[in-house]
């Protein structure tokens, strides 16, 4: 204790105590502190603790609402692309994609063992976070289902959601899932499928990488859909859940039923039958049930086949009561295999226990509708312990290949053995002590009935419901605890036969007191109530032990995380200095955590998880100690931010670490209880309140004072409902062993007597049932309010009303209401008088109590609404104190307010309470404000402690409004915006027509305010915009309140960073555009001084000349480039590639950077981001050689095409939404959403937008004005007049992606609308059908006149035959702020200048034109051109080359070039320069506006602006997709080889096959065609000279094949599908009578296949399995090829074995040359090939009967053949005499 008295006040000096804060407010909390330091001031926390903590007081939670269990929004998208190498011969595929219970199912393909399909599902969910990342995801494969038939299971894949939405972007991008059977786990992978999945929850971005080239995606080992760290080979295991016992079950029937039973049958059974039920990778298993039993032994296992390691992350193990009507969950346990497993290369497979788990639920008294049921299902926070469970869980890896290992992975449940009573541990008594010091803010609502608090650790104390406690066995004379009295007032006390005590759990119930309109108080003054409950446990302490040193490691650790943040965000000085000390004291608590943990490692019942767990905190709390270590000494003032991030991942393995899954004393829960009823609860984990001889083991609230908030049990907590406090308490808790206990009472406050329940002399002493305090203070408590800013708006208006609360012991006190503000400057001084507090004044001095500050929204009917909660810390003066620096006066400081969950704005206010000592009042400081007397009775907030205030002035440019939206039905038309700041204000001048003309006649303004020095402190701006109407009426319209003024504040031009040298300074730019990927390496700083030169080398000099400098050996040769090939689409798509290229290399440099920081922790060195960038970029092209950027597949240089900015995301926010001089501000009206996530909830309160800006500088009379200074305009010179323009606006569409499916069939029919103002373009007759990821390329022109028509709209609409169309989603942009931005956003500057061509200059300004323009506006020098390439502006100059070469190939001089290069490098400009806007595609995401913040596609557009008074623009650029081209392949099949011989001949055994040959090049086997039969071969050689032709029609840039089709008969219209290119080849066995058999088959991918084989022997089946070795040909390039290519078929062991060779010859022509050269099939004309050359036994197939009967009958049965043939002649003749005779008989009896 002392030790640690003596280092808090050490740490004292430095204003800097490290807190302690609850795992759960891991975000957003600053810290408090009263630093030394008078004119900073920080953000202060919510857990308000000023510089001295003593031990007596933890800190309190401020937020109130529990977080899980709400539901929320989730969007779960699955695209599936394609599947290869599926097991199985000819199968017709189709993948099937389920979530839970919902089904998706994709088209079936014919026929194919890779089908692709390219098909896109969205499932979409409204439940609780726990729920959806428990769903298991299984994507499965199945083989030709049809309406009759349910089709067989090729392999299915599954994982849980959690897995998806844990992944970097929430998503898994283009990755192969691997297959296997779940009844055969012998067998390997059964094929993959490609598919992406991406998990949206409402708020989330979802980023799609770019499309990559296919071809690194065909890697498939490489891009198994796995996470991180997953091994790509997966085996089976089985995982042994045994489930022994349980105990301390609720009762689960009513007291009613009990009595009818125990009527009619006689005997009193409890009325549970429990049965245990896991879920585990959508499997159940359930062990049996046990009848009428509260302590059921089942001793069973439940084992499962799964994957290992698996994809589910959850086991969910649920107690339920079996029921004949239904059973219900008694109690869910989610075992987290994460935690008890680790995969590290020291780690351990999952293991547990055997142990005790605890379940927690609703309340234990039974009741026919239990209104927190959900609670026992598992979802949200218990509110009461319902029963524990002894488990042990198993995992054995499979060895697959041993014959007696069964294949399903069917759940099985057997027996197990009994388990020992010691294994869990040995049994100890353990003690539970509390004091209840103060129960005040008691909700009025529950009524003044009295009374009472329960509290309860697992079964014992819980006396309303009748506790069941089982027998403790082994210990005698114990037993008479079955169910324990309720005990009233404590008075009948049980002896015990060791004289020991039973429990008090119950305080009396005592009636409570009003506080003010809202609350009550229960008047406890000095006489303290005490509960003490006595239990037993395993005693598994070690287990908390460990844990809570690593909690108080990693609670340090947070505090001065937070501390580091607040001091860079409030930039106060040396934020470096205290990172460094947190390091250190990280690193110390580290080592202290290796010195501790290890001991007492004898004791019974330790599991294996615990040794293992224990090895693995071990080594990683040191690893973290090391780095820490290294950590520190790498802290510098650049680095702070980097550091900082790397201590929050230290923090996040910390709190995991910390984590313990085997549960041993249950929570400890307080229930306050009125008239019997329960109202509200707290749930207190156990650890947090163990005692430990040793002070970093000890929980952190143990024998210390918690304030807690009571809260509302279940699902009524959520929302406002559950933000009133039901009751704050403070209690004093002490939980350990009962021999521990001589200690319990020690961190009470001192002064009290104990009160005892008498017993006999000689009888040990027992705790006490209540305390007495003989000693109190008292107290006068000053809270100085002076503002808030951002609260939340409470009012229809956007407004709210607000005035605070403040609570400090039993007294509260209001503030006045301001009206209408978000921002209230209270500016007033509450006094709390004799405010008595108990306890010994030292102690007082170091731990107040807190004070707890409400914000409310004052309504004229109804009660005040909640806005907000925050606490505080007084600062404390004791009477013999002198009242001075550095402690008083008191700093005002901001406190965050939180509302639920959420912050909701920010107080600044000081607190002082100072004890009013012998000599009265007299002693106090007095109470000097400024005397107002308007105000009355209201004190101001006295001088020393209100802000030293100075004159600012604030011009404001007042510029327009925009799309404001009705007021109570009737149109805004003359509005004025009203600015206020601190009281004082001005007003915009009158709008007279909103409709013509909604901006301002007058631009500037401005007004003079008394502001605080501090700019920290300055008080938010507010903007409101009122409509004038008719009788001097105002209305309100919307407001804003700006709540930071800082980047607006004017700093004048002395700023370092822009004192420019005056010397000149070279720049020379080289014009030759190298991927961006390649210029981060080569990044030249330009300090101000420096005279850089570089030489140019421009790409269109003598271009041969240049051939020769690059035919160098190495070099591979550079294609050629053909001008009239190339068209708008070939820039794009080249932009595309190198889009992913430098992302990608920016991904690998981040991840190179996370490597060195672990690399060289010792290093000390910098990492500069230039450096980092070109690595990262080696080592990307590092693993692929062969595709290096610039490199085609076939290793020829690509050639160098021109390229565009292509912004993977909206083009505003690169550009700091075009806000460099003209701001948008949102206005705002009704009231804020109370969802947890706010931002989404405001968008529907926008109500319009103000446009304009502020400027604010102190007043000084030596301003300096500038000579060409506009007086009235103020600062904001150089502003453009906001008269209306008319404007050509040019939007050109490029695509859509990942659309949202709008049709049944899980596609759309989209098309572009556009609207602009009054103009709405519907291209509704252009839809394209069925697609969801359109190619549209489209330019649209519309006019529109700024201001009116500022907003872009551009959406997607679902074309729909009968009905409306369906919106899909909609992108606005607005257009004003992009036309008058510095950046130039009306048309984007191209990379080079060329006058025709595809890459042709489409502004209608020349680069110089625009040059000489922007240096005009800039009142630059310049522009001057000189000799030799060069141009200056102002004092920088540019080289560039001066030369053009027009359509005809001829050279001019021109300028243009050098104009260009300046522009492109326009932010090196002193003083006006800022980067032009590119030439540019921007991806904006398409929202719906009632699914808000779920993106639901997105588009890529640009668009271009040309003001009417200028040039008119030349026509639009053609960027119409690409007309895919007609082509017509050829395939010649010449004969087979080596076919496998499938038929055995009926009589002579022999086997042959009848061959044939099938080809098909489109998807499903539409254009399939055959050769004719080559009848019984006998050696497997077929000889067909049989062609097959395919036109088809194909997109060259893409790569694929277009077809267009009807989906099916009753189709509207064809369907537009892209196939990659890939020519599938067959060889069958004909049969007459049955099915044809499958022989074998190949696919050649057009662009990339291995080069035929010169001979039939030289082709193997390495051309098949082997692909990457062998040399590639594609046949776009090489037209004709010839060659023997291997056909294949898998066996029964999966694996390819060759079938058979075909001799084939592929000839590709152009559709033109096909007309030209029109070619037969088969053997027809036009040039018909000639008939092969068979031998003649296979001539006709019905000579084959007759040969080899003939051979038959004359070779091998010759004898049998004539002894047959007389036995039918003679068996005939007798035949025909027996039927001849009567007949002849008859004739001769009547002698005919």
């Amino acid at each position: 204790m002392k030790r640690s008295k003596n280092r808090r006040h050490k740490e004292d000096r430095n204003g800097d105590e490290p807190a302690i804060l609850e795992a759960e407010n891991l975000d957003n909390n600053g810290m408090f502190r009263g630093g030394p330091d008078p004119d900073t001031i920080s953000l202060a926390s919510v857990t308000a603790v000023t510089t001295n903590v003593s031990n007596k007081r933890s800190k309190p939670e401020i937020k109130m609402e529990p977080s899980s269990g709400r539901p929320v929004d989730y969007q779960v998208s699955v695209t599936v692309i394609e599947a290869r190498q599926l097991v199985g011969l000819n199968m017709d595929p189709m993948v099937c994609v389920e979530i839970g219970e919902d089904k998706k199912y994709t088209s079936m393909k014919e026929s194919t063992n890779c089908p692709y399909y390219n098909e896109y599902f969205v499932f979409d969910f409204h439940v609780p976070p726990d729920v959806m990342f428990d769903k298991i995801l299984k994507v499965s494969v199945i083989h030709s289902k049809n309406l009759l038939r349910s089709g067989t299971l090729v392999g299915t894949f599954k994982l849980d959601v959690g897995t998806i939405y844990s992944q970097p972007e929430h998503q898994f991008y283009h990755k192969w899932a691997l297959l296997s059977d779940p009844d055969d786990i012998t067998a390997g992978g059964k094929g993959y499928v490609k598919c992406d999945i991406a998990v949206v929850a409402k708020g989330d971005t979802i980023k799609t990488p770019h499309k990559a080239n296919e071809s690194d995606e065909d890697d498939i080992e490489g891009n198994l859909l796995l996470p991180e760290g997953v091994p790509a080979e997966r085996q089976w295991a089985r995982y042994y859940l045994k489930i022994y016992k349980a105990e301390g079950l609720p009762r689960m029937n009513t007291s009613i039923m009990a009595n009818v039973k125990k009527a009619f049958i006689g005997e009193n059974k409890d009325l549970v039958d429990p049965y245990v039920q896991v879920q585990f990778a959508g499997q159940k298993g359930k062990t049996s049930v046990q009848k009428s039993c509260y302590e059921p032994i089942w001793n069973e296992q439940i084992a499962f086949t799964e994957m290992f390691p698996p994809l589910c992350r959850r086991m969910k193990i649920q107690l339920r009561d079996s029921d004949k009507v239904n059973d219900v969950a008694i109690g869910t346990h989610f075992l987290d295999l994460r935690n008890i497993s680790n995969d590290g290369d020291k780690g351990f497979l999952p293991t547990l226990g055997p142990a005790w788990v605890n379940m927690y639920g609703s309340t234990r008294t039974f009741s026919l509708l239990d209104e927190y049921q959900e609670l026992n299902d598992g979802l949200g926070e218990g509110v009461s312990f319902r029963a524990r469970l002894l488990i042990s869980l198993g995992v054995e890896i499979l060895d697959t290949s041993s014959p007696e290992i069964s294949c399903s992975t069917e759940v099985q449940v057997e027996g197990v053995p009994n388990i020992s009573e010691s294994a869990t541990g040995k049994v100890e008594e353990f003690f539970l002590f509390g004091s209840f010091l103060e129960a005040t803010m008691i909700d009025r609502k529950i009524g003044d009935k009295p009374i009472n608090f329960e509290v309860t650790i697992g079964y014992y104390g819980n006396e309303i419901d009748g506790a069941l406690q089982p027998k403790p066995k082994g210990e005698k004379g114990k037993g008479d605890e079955e169910e324990t009295e309720l005990i009233h007032n404590s008075s009948e006390e049980e002896m015990e036969d060791d004289g020991d005590l039973t429990s008090v759990a119950t305080t009396p119930p005592m009636k409570p007191v009003i506080t003010d309109r809202n609350y009550f108080h229960l008047p406890y003054f000095e006489r303290k109530p005490c509960i003490y409950i006595k239990s037993l446990w395993q005693d598994q302490k070690r287990r908390l032990y460990n844990s809570n040193i690593i909690d108080n490691i990693a609670d340090k650790l947070e505090d001065g995380l937070n501390d580091v943040n607040e001091i860079i965000k409030t930039e106060k000085a040396y934020p470096e200095r205290r990172l460094r000390g947190v390091l250190e004291e990280l690193s110390q608590g580290c080592s202290q955590f290796l010195a501790l943990a290890n001991k007492d490692q004898n004791q019974s019942g330790r599991t294996k998880l615990d040794k293992e767990r224990l090895k693995l905190c071990l080594s990683e709390v040191e690893a973290i100690g090391l780095q820490a270590k290294a950590m520190r000494s790498q802290v510098k003032k650049s680095t702070v931010r980097d550091k900082l991030k790397l201590s929050q991942n230290f923090l996040s393995k910390l709190r995991f670490l910390a984590d313990e899954p085997q549960h041993s004393v249950p929570d400890v829960f307080i229930w306050m209880i009125s008239n019997g009823k329960r109202i509200a609860y707290a749930r207190i984990p156990s650890k947090d309140i163990l005692y430990s001889s040793i002070d970093e083991e000890k929980g952190k609230d143990c024998g210390k004072v918690k304030t807690i908030f009571l809260r509302i049990p279940g699902k009524k907590g959520f929302g406002p409902a559950g933000w009133t406090v039901q009751s704050k308490i403070e209690i004093y808790l002490w939980l350990g062993l009962t021999r521990q206990r001589k200690d319990y009472l020690n961190g009470l406050p001192n002064g009290f007597e104990e009160n005892k329940l008498s017993k006999g002399p000689g009888l040990p002493s027992t705790p006490p049932i209540s305390l007495t305090y003989m000693m109190k203070q008292i107290f006068q408590l000053r809270v100085h309010m002076y503002q808030a800013r951002s609260l939340f708006a409470a009012d229809s208006t956007g407004l709210s009303d607000p005035f605070a609360r403040v609570f400090f012991s039993t007294q509260s006190q209001v503030t006045e209401v301001l009206a209408e503000t978000l921002c209230p400057t209270w500016d007033q001084l509450l006094v709390f008088e004799n405010v008595e507090l108990f306890g010994e004044a030292v102690e007082l001095r170091d731990d107040p109590p807190i004070i707890v500050i409400e914000i409310y929204d004052q309504d004229t009917v109804g009660k005040a609404d909640f806005m907000g909660r925050t606490f505080a810390k007084p600062v404390v003066k004791m009477a013999d104190e002198h009242y001075g620096p550095p402690r008083f006066p008191p700093q005002l400081e901001y406190y965050q307010i939180y509302r639920g969950n959420c912050a909701a704005g920010e107080m600044l206010a000081a607190f002082e309470l100072l004890q009013i000592g012998p000599n009265g009042k007299a002693d106090l400081p007095p109470i000097d404000g400024p005397t107002d007397m308007d105000r009355g009775p209201i004190l101001p907030v006295p001088l020393g402690i209100r802000p030293v205030l100075s004159k600012y002035r604030i011009e404001v440019l007042f510029w327009g409004l925009r799309d404001l939206k009705r007021v109570n039905l009737a149109q805004v038309d003359r509005p004025r915006v009203d600015i206020e700041c601190a009281g004082k204000g001005v007003q915009s001048a009158l709008i007279p027509n909103f409709k013509k003309n909604p901006n301002f006649s007058t631009l500037v303004k401005w007004f003079e305010v008394d502001l605080p020095e501090n700019e920290l402190l300055h008080p938010p701006l507010n903007i409101r915009v009122v409509d004038c109407r008719a009788f001097g009426r105002y209305t309100l319209v919307g407001s804003n309140a700006v709540s930071s003024l800082r980047k607006f504040i004017y700093r004048g031009q002395d700023n370092p960073a822009n004192s420019w040298s005056t010397t000149e300074e070279i720049i020379v730019v080289s014009m030759e555009q190298e991927p961006t990927c390649k210029k981060m390496e080569t990044v030249v700083k330009l300090d101000s001084c420096s005279e850089a030169v570089v030489k140019v080398e421009d790409d269109d000099k003598d271009e041969k000349g240049k051939k020769k400098k690059r035919k160098k050996v190495d070099e591979p040769e550079e294609e050629e480039l053909d001008e009239s090939m190339l068209d708008w689409w070939s820039k794009y798509f080249a932009s595309i590639e190198t889009l992913t290229e430098t992302l990608k290399s920016q991904e690998a440099a981040l991840s190179d950077s996370e490597d060195k920081e672990d690399m060289d922790m010792a290093d000390g060195g910098d990492i500069k981001p230039d450096n980092s960038l070109a690595k990262g970029n080696r080592k990307g092209k590092a693993k692929k050689e062969k595709k290096k950027a610039g490199f085609d597949a076939f290793g020829r240089k690509k050639p160098k095409l021109d390229e565009l900015k292509v912004y993977p995301k909206e083009l505003e926010s690169e550009f700091d939404n075009f806000e460099d001089w003209l701001h948008t501000f949102y206005l705002f009206r009704g009231k804020a959403g109370d969802d947890d996530d706010q931002t989404v909830a405001d968008e529907d309160r926008i109500v319009g937008k103000f446009k304009g800006s502020m400027c604010m500088y102190k007043v000084s009379d030596d301003a300096p004005r500038d000579m060409s200074f506009d007086s009235n305009m103020g600062m904001f010179q150089n502003i453009p007049n906001n008269d209306p323009v008319n404007v050509l606006v040019r939007i050109y569409v490029v695509r859509a992606t990942d659309l949202h499916p709008a049709d049944i069939n899980g596609k759309a029919d989209p098309y572009i609308a556009i609207k602009l103002g009054k103009t709405e373009i519907k291209d509704k007759e252009n839809y394209i059908s069925k697609q969801l990821n359109p190619l549209f390329g489209k330019s649209f022109d519309v006019e529109a006149t700024f201001p009116m028509d500022s907003t872009l709209t551009v959406s997607i609409y679902d074309w729909d035959l009968v009905g409306t169309d369906d919106l899909i989603g909609e992108t606005k942009i607005d257009l004003e702020n992009r036309f008058y931005s510095k950046h130039r956003a009306t048309c984007g500057v191209a990379n080079k200048y060329s006058i025709h061509g595809y890459n042709v200059w489409r502004d209608p300004m020349k680069p110089t034109h625009i040059l000489a323009k922007l240096c005009k506006d800039g009142k630059l020098d310049g522009p001057h051109y000189g000799p030799g390439g060069r141009v200056k502006v102002e004092n920088r100059v540019f080289m560039a080359p001066t030369e053009i070469e027009d359509e005809n190939g001829l050279k001019k001089k021109t300028d243009e070039h050098l104009a260009l290069c300046v522009l492109t490098h326009w932010e090196e400009i002193p003083r006006v320069g800022c980067k032009l806007v590119p030439e540019h595609v921007e991806t904006r995401p398409l929202l719906h506006p009632d699914k808000p913040g779920i993106e639901q596609g997105r588009i890529e557009l640009w668009v271009d602006m040309f003001p009417k008074e200028m040039t008119a623009p030349g026509p639009a650029l053609d960027i119409s997709p690409r007309k895919p081209k007609k082509f017509e392949l050829r395939v010649i099949i010449w004969n087979t080889d080596e076919v496998v011989l499938e038929d055995d001949d009926i009589f002579t055994g022999e086997k042959s096959s009848d061959i044939f040959v099938r080809g098909w090049l489109k998807g499903q086997q539409e254009d399939k065609q055959d050769t004719d039969v080559h009848y019984h071969s006998i050696t497997g050689e077929g000889n067909f000279n049989w062609r097959f032709v395919y036109p088809f029609d194909y997109l060259m840039a893409e790569e694929k094949i277009v077809i267009s089709k009807k989906e099916s008969m009753f189709a509207w219209d064809e369907t537009e599908y892209k196939i990659p290119p890939r020519l599938n080849l067959q060889v069958w066995d004909a049969d007459h009578f049955s099915a044809d058999d499958f022989l074998g088959a190949i696919e050649l991918d057009l662009n990339r296949f291995p080069r035929g084989a010169k001979t039939a022997k030289q082709c193997t089946i390495e051309m098949v399995t082997n692909e990457a070795e062998m040399p590639m040909v594609s046949i776009f390039k090489q037209k004709r090829i010839k060659g023997w290519w291997p056909f294949v078929a898998r066996n029964e062991e999966d694996e390819f074995e060759l079938t058979g060779k075909v001799e084939a010859e592929l000839h590709l022509l152009t559709g033109e040359e096909a007309e030209k050269s029109p070619a037969g099939e088969g053997r027809n004309e036009p040039e018909p090939l000639e008939k092969p050359n068979r031998p003649d036994v296979a001539l006709l197939w019905f000579l084959i009967p007759l040969k080899a009967a003939k051979h038959l009958v004359c070779d091998q049965y010759r004898w049998l053949t004539i002894k047959i043939v007389t036995a039918l002649l003679v068996l005939a003749i007798l035949g025909l005499f027996l039927y001849n005779m009567p007949g002849y008989m008859v004739k001769k009896m009547l002698g005919a």
